[in-house]
């Protein structure tokens, strides 16, 4: 067996860290005066004391780098372990959450999933909220570094595509994965302060700036308020469409934006593709929403924009119930959800670039039936899309469709209708937010399933956040041989 004092060490130092984390709430609900703070005082002295026994056991197991095996193990124990003690204070404080729903709302936070099974969110203590938040922004910078260090290597659903990318053209200018890591931390904190700072402006409170400006750079969506982000309505959508935007987009661009390379960003065709995705589907729902709300083109473009934008990067917050809006724009919304963002963004979801290589793969196979003596090779980018590439995306493609209908049908078994099975399994594994219908649609939360359907969504928000191969590879009998 192989040794799991690596993965042992950096997860416990990762827990001890989430506890330090919880002072911050703690000192807000200090200068609230709802005396919620035992809770997070007890809850970070747990978790750093676990945390920090784990992370010293396991010092002597340190080497120069991980195995395969111990990436894998430890992808999935990172993010299984931070929402286990991120539940805490829901359990110890005034919430007096049962550990399903703690734990349930721990992992939508972790993942960015934004479902909620939390009800009166706006009269809820303010370090409850806040810490609702800073989960959701520290899994958004988290999964950031996972999907630019971890995945390519682990070639899981094609991201080894971008493994040079992140990397290697680079060239010297940063040469070390931990340089760049942090000037993406640099660049993840400089838009959650100018997003605070525009929400500030509009005239949003200093607190409610702080924590959406946290679950909007993060595309988490957990919002103070019952009604989401229709308490805001009006400029503060398009402040948020724009940072939701600028969230979903691939973090190295900036990164090399940065280091002298202007045209990085725009030369990119995931942003290329996922900017004309949304310009086309808000034209779209914007024109729809003109003939139900005739002589409203500005406020049916900003709902338009702002829910189209939310849903698409996963963040899922909703200023409307868009289930009213018709068929054929709940239909979109349902589809759109599972397209998401561009690799190496806090976006969830199958990414934009998979959907490319399928259709570049697609091409290229017609071309080949047009002309079967012709030589025809799909390209991404304008580089030639290796067949492992190729290969790693049509098996993700492939597994993704067969876990939502698996969970789906597990979710049906527990009592659940079809439309909340389907779009509950759709929502959990692309970490999307809400789902479809009265339950879980998006004037309602999860707080009414049972309790095996949240458990089951949970492992959903799990294995959708870590591109389900990290996540499957472990439960191989070949893995625990190799």
């Amino acid at each position: 067996m192989f040794d799991l004092r690596p993965v042992g060490y950096v997860i416990g130092l990762l827990v001890a860290a989430l506890g330090l984390t919880m002072f911050l709430p703690m000192l807000v609900d200090i200068a609230e005066g709802r005396g919620h703070w035992p809770a997070f005082a007890a809850s970070a002295l747990l978790s750093m004391t676990v945390g920090g026994l784990v992370a010293l056991s396991c010092r002597n197991g340190l080497r120069e780098g991980l195995s395969i095996q111990q990436t894998f193990l430890l992808t999935t124990g990172v993010w299984l372990m931070l929402p286990i003690f991120g539940a805490l204070p829901f359990i110890l404080g005034e919430t007096d959450a049962r550990w399903v729903d703690a734990f349930f709302e721990a992992m939508s936070g972790m993942t960015t999933t934004g479902s909620t099974v939390f009800s009166g969110l706006d009269d809820m203590p303010k370090g409850i909220l806040l810490w609702r938040g800073i989960l959701q922004w520290l899994g958004g910078v988290g999964i950031i570094v996972v999907a630019m260090v971890f995945l390519p290597e682990l070639r899981v659903g094609g991201m080894q595509i971008f493994r040079s990318e992140a990397f290697d053209t680079m060239g010297k200018i940063l040469p070390r994965a931990s340089a760049i890591a942090s000037q993406i931390s640099v660049i993840y904190v400089g838009l959650t302060l100018a997003c605070a700072a525009s929400y500030i402006v509009l005239g949003m409170n200093a607190f409610d700036a702080t924590v959406h400006a946290l679950t909007t750079v993060s595309t988490g969506g957990f919002s103070n308020y019952d009604a989401s982000f229709g308490t805001f309505s009006g400029p503060a959508e398009y402040v948020a469409s724009f940072f939701m935007i600028l969230a979903a987009l691939p973090f190295v661009r900036y990164v090399q934006m940065l280091n002298g390379h202007s045209t990085a960003l725009f030369g990119d065709a995931q942003v290329r593709g996922f900017l004309m995705v949304i310009g086309v589907l808000v034209v779209i729902t914007t024109a729809v929403l003109t003939t139900i709300f005739p002589h409203h083109w500005e406020q049916s473009f900003r709902e338009a924009l702002f829910n189209i934008t939310s849903i698409i990067s996963g963040t899922g917050y909703a200023s409307v119930d868009y289930m009213n809006w018709g068929g054929f724009l709940i239909a979109i919304f349902f589809f759109i959800g599972l397209v998401g963002g561009c690799a190496g963004s806090t976006a969830c979801s199958v990414k934009i670039f998979r959907y490319q290589i399928l259709i570049a793969s697609v091409k290229s196979q017609i071309r080949r039936i047009h002309s079967p003596h012709g030589v025809f090779t799909p390209r991404y980018d304008g580089r030639v899309i290796d067949e492992d590439v190729l290969n790693s995306v049509m098996s993700f493609f492939v597994f993704f469709v067969v876990s939502v209908g698996v969970l789906a049908v597990a979710l049906g078994l527990t009592g659940l209708d079809f439309t909340t099975s389907v779009s509950g399994a759709a929502t959990a594994l692309a970490n999307i937010g809400p789902g479809l219908g009265d339950k879980i649609g998006p004037a309602g939360n999860f707080a009414g399933l049972n309790d095996t359907a949240k458990w089951l969504l949970a492992a959903g928000m799990l294995i959708g956040r870590l591109e389900l191969m990290a996540v499957y590879a472990i439960l191989t009998v070949n893995f625990w041989r190799a």
